[in-house]
């Protein structure tokens, strides 16, 4: 059975890191492109990062360029999001999502599996 389970949210300071995990089960994070979205309260659910599929190409938005980081370890089955100088507008409830293919940018139709989010709250 195909599975996505976020951990790894809680409550962080501003300037503060935390590590998000996905792990998956039921197929290869490896041969698929992988992403992380996030949705605030009464806003729009937002692309963050991704990564391609096979290859270790990755993308973010302008918002975290430069302070998150997507990872995967196949071994593990499992995708990271390291986030850093984390601010109060990263608050939101983080998801992890599996593409439909060995790529998926950042478009929300492109993903078939959505783990059931983990919120993070940046907060002093």
């Amino acid at each position: 059975q195909l599975q996505l389970v976020e951990s790894g949210g809680g409550l962080v300071q501003p300037g503060g890191s935390r590590r998000l995990s996905c792990a998956a089960s039921g197929f290869p994070v490896g041969e698929y492109g992988m992403a992380w979205f996030r949705q605030a309260p009464g806003k729009e659910r937002e692309g963050v990062s991704y990564i391609l599929g096979s290859v270790d190409v990755t993308n973010y938005a302008d918002s975290v360029k430069g302070r998150f980081t997507i990872s995967r370890d196949n071994a593990k089955n499992t995708v990271y999001l390291q986030m850093d100088s984390l601010k109060p507008e990263d608050t939101a409830v983080y998801y992890c999502a599996k593409g439909k293919t060995n790529w998926g940018f950042l478009l929300p139709q492109n993903y078939d599996y959505w783990g059931q989010g983990t919120q993070v709250t940046v907060s002093s």
